[in-house]
């Protein structure tokens, strides 16, 4: 996700028991519904529910700069928070997920045609994320 879509989350846009997330304010404009992996849920699960209806009491400008601190007590050079979209990308296509299937959750509009006429659902997608 893009650092604007999770600073955006809220708890009504999280179905459990279906473990998909709804994201209706995008970079492009076009909501979609993401799975979650159960290390997602189970994240989620523990989190304080704030009465703002948020998920996260954070900026994104602050996701940046506390990304930036921890690769720099780390030691790490040359990653910024933006990579972390581009490998988990990477990680969808090693879990065997097809063009349509990955593109559907993290949002890339590449096969415009193709996509228009695919519709995935997030449901059939979570045992693949399992």
């Amino acid at each position: 996700m893009q650092r604007g879509e999770i600073v955006r989350i809220e708890w009504k846009d999280i179905n459990f028991k279906n473990k998909t997330l709804h994201i209706s304010k995008t970079k492009t404009d076009i909501p979609r519904t993401i799975p979650l992996s159960k290390s997602a849920i189970k994240i989620l699960k523990t989190e304080f529910r704030n009465i703002n209806g948020t998920v996260w009491c954070i900026k994104a400008d602050s996701i940046t700069q506390a990304f930036k601190r921890i690769c720099n007590n780390a030691e790490i050079t040359g990653l910024c928070f933006h990579d972390l979209r581009h490998e988990a990308t990477s990680r969808f296509f090693e879990k065997d997920l097809n063009i349509m299937e990955a593109s559907s959750i993290t949002g890339h509009k590449d096969l415009r045609m193709l996509k228009r006429y695919t519709h995935l659902k997030a449901e059939n997608l979570v045992h693949k994320l399992q």
